[in-house]
């Protein structure tokens, strides 16, 4: 069973899944060859509406990200984004649907944590590994950090039950909209990464999937 979030079927009457053509940008600078130091591994996981991040949380620490301590025998943790009403809601409908669209209150991140393959723990969902350079990941480290809201006074906000076994939701930053969605905001991680990807063409799954197929080919397809 595929454990992304449940897809946002009741999206469908809002969002138009376009395809859009680009001039992608050249610089290779944030991936690396698998022997290069420093290299490290993250996974976009996928379904037809929904895409998370996931990571290796020994590429991770409880000092740059106080909320991993909760998940202290994982091995891979996924991140994932969303309105703070609609997201945590297993039986949300349409209304709270056009709601997160057009109303959001907020934004709330989801962490899972587990210790199987990524490709075992998501049959039948579309994964694409990228192997990205010391700097790039670090870059994307920081990104995500950046999205939870924390309050100053402690090193995280209380969680909230998540929708899957060792999981929870934490408060967020940036609010969720029929133009910015889950996937914008994992293509808007990528970007800052250095992924020649643009977020504010990102809104389904199927847009975020496009742009890291023609970002992952050779230098050379891509001239060509």
């Amino acid at each position: 069973m595929l454990r992304i979030w449940r897809p946002i079927a009741a999206l469908t009457i809002l969002v138009l899944a376009v395809s859009f053509d680009r001039g992608y940008g050249q610089d290779k600078s944030w991936t690396c060859a698998n022997q290069e130091p420093g290299c490290k591994s993250v996974f976009i996981v996928h379904n037809s509406w929904h895409a998370a991040i996931v990571m290796a949380k020994s590429d991770l620490t409880d000092k740059a990200m106080a909320e991993l301590a909760e998940f202290p025998s994982a091995s891979f943790i996924e991140f994932s984004w969303g309105d703070r009403d609609y997201f945590p809601n297993p039986n949300a409908g349409v209304f709270s649907a056009v709601k997160a669209a057009l109303w959001s209150g907020g934004s709330v991140i989801h962490l899972v944590g587990f210790t199987d393959s990524v490709a075992r723990f998501y049959p039948g969902a579309t994964i694409i590994e990228l192997r990205l350079s010391a700097l790039a990941h670090r870059r994307l480290v920081d990104y995500l950090d950046d999205t939870f809201l924390r309050d100053a006074s402690a090193p995280r906000d209380r969680a909230a039950p998540g929708l899957f076994p060792h999981s929870r939701f934490y408060p967020a930053r940036r609010k969720f909209s029929l133009l910015r969605t889950c996937n914008t905001w994992v293509a808007e991680a990528l970007e800052q990464a250095g992924l020649p990807i643009t977020a504010q063409w990102v809104i389904s799954a199927g847009n975020l999937h496009s742009q890291l197929i023609e970002a992952s080919r050779p230098k050379m397809d891509r001239v060509n």
